[in-house]
């Protein structure tokens, strides 16, 4: 098989890089403004978008992490009163993670800096077509996150209201 040209290593890297410069500096706002991870406040984002709970394993799936590793993430919520575990009501071999009410007024309290991170360092470095394309053409790569992600009926509005605290009636549009 012949090597891949040039281009196609750049623009391989060019991903890579991208991804992890951008987890690194949301990551840093995070834990500068609240103490809080970028893996911990995905966590408590997907246990709000899950209805409150997922089961463990539907967790490790959907923030992408190895069931271990996100064991011991739910460990450190825990310890911190951000979440709980409960048995899971119709498999008792299985367990739910819960978000608590401290989880849920540290998430309302560092989503609008997620959001202003996530804007000003990623989507707003975009027209609103060229965004819309680049999830569309993200989605050949990786097909399953189709999947891990929650219906449009069930996400938070963009913006400054995140519906996860006081702020929760007002929507602001993408754009």
């Amino acid at each position: 098989m012949a090597p891949l040209p040039e281009a196609d290593l750049r623009c391989w890297f060019n991903f890579l890089n991208a991804h992890t410069d951008l987890t690194r500096r949301l990551d840093a706002e995070l834990e500068s403004a609240h103490r809080i991870s970028l893996a911990e406040h995905t966590v408590l984002q997907q246990l709000v978008i899950g209805g409150g709970h997922l089961r463990m394993s539907d967790l490790a799936d959907t923030v992408l992490l190895s069931p271990s590793g996100v064991s011991r993430l739910v460990d450190r919520l825990v310890a911190d009163g951000l979440i709980e575990r409960r048995p899971c009501g119709d498999d008792g071999r299985a367990v739910h993670a819960a978000i608590t009410g401290a989880g849920r007024e540290l998430l309302a309290r560092a989503e609008p800096t997620f959001t202003a991170a996530l804007r000003r360092q990623f989507v707003d470095r975009y027209s609103a077509e060229e965004y819309e394309t680049l999830a569309d053409l993200l989605l050949r790569v990786a097909p399953a996150c189709r999947n891990r992600q929650a219906s449009k009926d069930s996400l938070p509005p963009v913006g400054g209201g995140s519906g996860w605290g006081s702020d929760s009636g007002k929507e602001v549009t993408k754009r």
